[in-house]
């Protein structure tokens, strides 16, 4: 019943439909994951060594751009093609609130993650993260936000 009201007020009116679900605001956030210390543990579920399944678990530093810490980065990931690809889950904790992402990440190259939602300050967000390794063992992350905020009084996605 829902796609089909949706529906027909989209092929009443496809201009006025498409506007309600437009975001009314953008952000871009750098960080840095810093995998040189925390917790990282590999968990080798599947054939000995690196193979499908394989769950990495990891809970580390977040930074600044100027490499100063202001919050955690923390999430799993699961091997699925060897030596290139995993599909993670992981939560941005940052003092105003969390910003979790899902999706493929290369262990060489950079990724396109989705931002999947958050809490606090980053309630209703959505975009996309592009992940990148560095060669000393950090991650630049740079997150562009979207917010499509219902509640105006709430202070989220500002």
């Amino acid at each position: 019943m829902i796609a089909t009201t949706y529906t027909t007020a989209w092929a009443q009116s496809p201009a006025k439909a498409v506007s309600e679900v437009l975001p009314h605001d953008k952000t871009t956030l750098v960080t840095i994951a810093d995998a040189r210390s925390g917790i990282a543990q590999w968990v080798d579920l599947g054939e000995p060594g690196d193979s499908p399944g394989d769950i990495f678990v990891f809970d580390q530093p977040l930074l600044n751009n100027n490499h100063e810490p202001i919050g955690k980065n923390s999430g799993f990931c699961i091997r699925t093609l060897p030596g290139k690809f995993s599909e993670c889950q992981w939560t941005l904790t940052l003092a105003d609130g969390t910003i979790t992402v899902a999706g493929r990440e290369s262990d060489t190259r950079t990724s396109m993650i989705p931002v999947i939602g958050g809490s606090g300050k980053y309630l209703l967000v959505r975009g996309v993260m592009a992940t990148t390794p560095n060669l000393d063992k950090t991650f630049t992350q740079i997150l562009t936000l979207y917010c499509f905020r219902q509640d105006r009084t709430t202070g989220a996605c500002q």
